[in-house]
């Protein structure tokens, strides 16, 4: 019995020690890896801001792109029809919003789905546009009927992505 006892005075002050210091080595490692995440967070954000700063301005391009106004006046040529003219604008404006698809990782989702909703609304006055049409129209009439439909308009969804983006550059920079 004399022999468990001292052995328990000599274990128990010992293990007393090695828990003191497993404690003291794991709040240090736990600072360094605190530092360290924190230092990856600091190089992280110096190579994401100027890529989503990128971002938002490719977005504001395309928004001002697909403008109904800057869309006719950039793809309109006197010799296509207006069902021609039709393909044209819509083609236009899908290959633009598929080449900025990529950029929604950078910005909200309400942001996002305001700038779809803004594309989707272009097309929609677009095709809106074309539905009354003569056979022998051509792409002039369909310009000026576009305009006549944007100028109806009480909200533009091109103009709130637009700003609302711009909203968002100004938060979070």
């Amino acid at each position: 019995m004399d022999i468990v006892i001292e052995f328990a005075k000599l274990i128990l002050p010992a293990a007393a020690v090695l828990y003191a210091m497993y404690l003291t080595v794991k709040s240090f490692l736990d600072k360094e890896m605190g530092e360290k995440m924190a230092n990856i967070k600091t190089q992280n954000q110096s190579v994401i801001t100027p890529i989503r700063l990128q971002a938002y301005e490719r977005l504001c391009l395309f928004l001002e792109r697909i403008m109904p106004n800057n869309l006719v006046l950039r793809l309109n040529d006197n010799a296509y029809s207006y069902k021609e003219f039709q393909q044209v604008l819509v083609t236009g404006v899908r290959e633009e919003f598929n080449h900025n698809l990529s950029q929604q990782v950078y910005i909200s989702d309400n942001a996002w789905n305001l700038i779809r909703n803004a594309k989707e609304d272009v097309i929609m006055t677009i095709n809106r546009a074309a539905d009354g049409m003569p056979k022998e129209a051509k792409s002039t009439d369909l310009a000026r009927k576009i305009f006549e439909i944007q100028m109806e308009k009480d909200n533009d969804p091109v103009n709130h992505a637009l700003t609302v983006l711009k909203q968002e550059v100004r938060l979070n920079f």
